[in-house]
């Protein structure tokens, strides 16, 4: 790709202002109508490459197919990104800032003086001395997590389109809505994708591939308390909220926290309390690379929610468990190739790949499952769900070299 004018930047500066924060409190699908508004823009923007089949369907998805330019048999491959941003950090009038040419220094948020990205907060910085890194201004996220891996995957179609001496199989395009609340392929219609294998663009430093995530259950506590006026309630009332937030002052301080694990360590984490004193439900995550250890951690959860209500004779609880996603290890390992021809790539962008895990899922998670065997590739994006969001133009052009050389590596070893 030498002396390619690159258009990932401009792109990504663009989609970052479209605001698609997801909603995990709605029932609808996408979850909240303003994601489609940049999926609208993505398929404009395919079908003026000459991506004729782009669309966006009624759920939210983009669908396209840049076609082959070989004879040869190839799997047909999907290049996976998710449009929605987080809910945890306002995704609304977000407004990039290139600060170029970075040396290291603070970078000091310009509408929020408060907020400030040091190296030392962020030691991924330390490697893009002489690069371009893209923030948002201080009141939002920047939308990096995952509009860097769309922009990527636009570009490198842009390239592919516009260069078709370049050999590649089929090439289908997927942009979801609802990643970020764990809804992000339970409409993606299989057959119509028609793909054999996958790779999402969503990972974070330079040059990694993860190839195994979390397994996750979701656990709610539904709390069935006594109410009774405040003024006459000696000996009667059992409030659900302090019977919740006991619950939850009695999780392990030390262990099995998110503020207390790393690498490989599970935990359990109450994500959202609600209720009145008659009824309150907790919203938990569980999280660990072994499948089986989440019954364990469950298990913990179900022993504190069962010593505490002993105290409260007239109140009762429920505890309900939901799969939410399982490691794709188990999967991708049945396919070696598909994670082995990533690293190729990678190492063809001049860049030392890093194989590992992530603390976290993506959309292959469950498209692995669904049989679409999808590790993960990076985009470059860092501090994801905050406001200290960055990634920097370097990596997100590196990350546009490691998709097209993905698309030439599978044609050659088919």
């Amino acid at each position: 790709m030498k002396n390619y004018n690159f258009t990932a930047t401009e792109r990504f500066l663009r989609y970052v202002q479209i605001d698609t924060q997801s909603d995990p409190h709605s029932e609808a699908s996408p979850t909240t109508e303003k994601q489609k508004n940049l999926g609208k823009v993505l398929v404009e923007e395919l079908q003026a490459m000459g991506i004729a089949d782009a669309h966006l369907d009624d759920f939210g998805y983009v669908y396209a197919t840049i076609p082959a330019t070989t004879d040869k048999k190839v799997p047909v491959i999907c290049f996976c990104s998710h449009m929605d941003t987080s809910p945890d950090c306002s995704g609304e009038g977000v407004k990039p800032i290139v600060h170029e040419n970075y040396q290291g220094q603070d970078l000091v948020l310009p509408d929020d003086h408060s907020q400030i990205i040091r190296m030392a907060d962020h030691v991924d910085l330390a490697a893009q001395i002489g690069n371009d890194i893209i923030t948002a201004s201080g009141t939002t996220l920047l939308g990096a997590d995952n509009k860097a891996g769309v922009a990527e995957i636009m570009d490198a179609a842009h390239y592919l389109i516009n260069n078709p001496q370049i050999k590649h199989g089929t090439i289908r395009i997927l942009f979801t809505p609802d990643e970020e609340v764990g809804k992000g392929v339970n409409n993606v219609d299989m057959k119509k994708l028609g793909a054999d294998f996958g790779y999402t663009i969503d990972g974070e430093t330079l040059g990694a591939i993860e190839n195994e995530t979390f397994s996750a259950d979701g656990v709610t506590i539904v709390i069935k308390g006594v109410s009774s006026h405040p003024g006459f309630a000696k000996g009667k009332m059992e409030s659900a909220i302090k019977i919740a937030a006991e619950i939850v002052a009695n999780l392990p301080t030390d262990t099995l926290s998110p503020e207390t694990t790393e690498g490989k360590e599970g935990f359990i984490h109450p994500v959202e309390i609600k209720g009145i004193v008659e009824e309150a439900t907790v919203s938990f995550i569980i999280r660990n690379h072994d499948e089986e250890k989440l019954k364990d951690h469950e298990d913990v959860l179900k022993a504190i929610a069962d010593e505490v209500i002993k105290k409260y004779p007239f109140s009762t609880y429920e505890f309900k468990v939901q799969q939410q996603y399982r490691n794709f290890k188990k999967v991708l390992d049945q396919y070696p190739q598909i994670v082995e021809f990533a690293l190729e790539a990678i190492k063809r962008s001049g860049v030392e790949p890093k194989l590992q895990s992530i603390r976290g899922g993506t959309d292959g998670s469950r498209l692995s499952y669904m049989g679409l065997p999808c590790p993960n590739i990076f985009a470059g994006e860092h501090a994801f769900h905050s406001k200290h969001e960055w990634v920097s133009v370097q990596d997100m052009n590196k990350a546009v070299e490691t998709i097209v050389n993905l698309a030439q590596i599978w044609e050659e070893k088919s």
